[in-house]
């Protein structure tokens, strides 16, 4: 007879859905930076092999908790290709093309959820920070001291157009033309990423 395996369990279809239900928790309650694939993996009971075998990566987990339906890292090197000072107006103009899409569906929901539920709104203020705006920040290098509220500005710039334009439907924001969001916005974005701020 085969002595019972203790410990970490193998694989099955619970096992993804622990995995998640770890990394909710642990992103939640620690943010992206301190939490560890280990750490997931410890309180979901797998091993850590385990936790890429369904994710990938550490970023690819994340987004899956946060079930964010687009990957930054696919998108942000067009906005941050070309001139550093379009990059606002890029920004901007990607924003939109994917809440305008099929996919800002998703977006929406998970706006209205953060709105409304702390631990989302926890986990989507982790996802804009680690995921988008310290990859844009990084890419203009912006001094460290300033990195907190140059992404305050333009989170706040970004998620208000989002309420206004796919949440509450304010006219005539709601049913503009991309380029003319672009042209309004793409400066003030600009400022808040490399501009003066006093």
């Amino acid at each position: 007879m085969t002595p019972r395996r203790t410990g970490r369990r193998p694989g099955n279809p619970d096992t993804r859905d622990a995995i998640l239900a770890a990394a909710r928790t642990a992103f939640g309650e620690r943010g992206f930076d301190a939490t560890s694939i280990r750490m997931i993996a410890t309180a979901a009971g797998v091993d850590p092999a385990l936790v890429h075998h369904y994710f990938g990566s550490k970023d690819q987990l994340f987004r899956a908790t946060v079930d964010i339906p687009v990957d930054p890292a696919e998108l942000l090197p067009a906005v941050l290709a070309g001139a550093p000072e379009e990059v606002g107006a890029r920004l901007v103009r990607l924003f939109v093309r994917v809440w305008d899409s099929p996919t800002g569906t998703a977006a929406v929901a998970l706006l209205r959820s953060a709105a409304t539920n702390e631990w989302t709104a926890r986990l989507v203020r982790e996802f804009l920070v680690t995921q988008v705006l310290r990859r844009v920040l990084d890419h203009l290098a912006v001094a460290p001291d300033e990195l907190p509220l140059r992404g305050s500005l333009v989170a706040s710039q970004m998620i208000g157009l989002a309420m206004m334009r796919y949440v509450i439907r304010l006219e005539p924001v709601a049913s503009a033309d991309p380029e003319t969001l672009v042209a309004a916005l793409g400066p003030t974005v600009q400022r808040y990423l490399t501009g003066d701020l006093g």
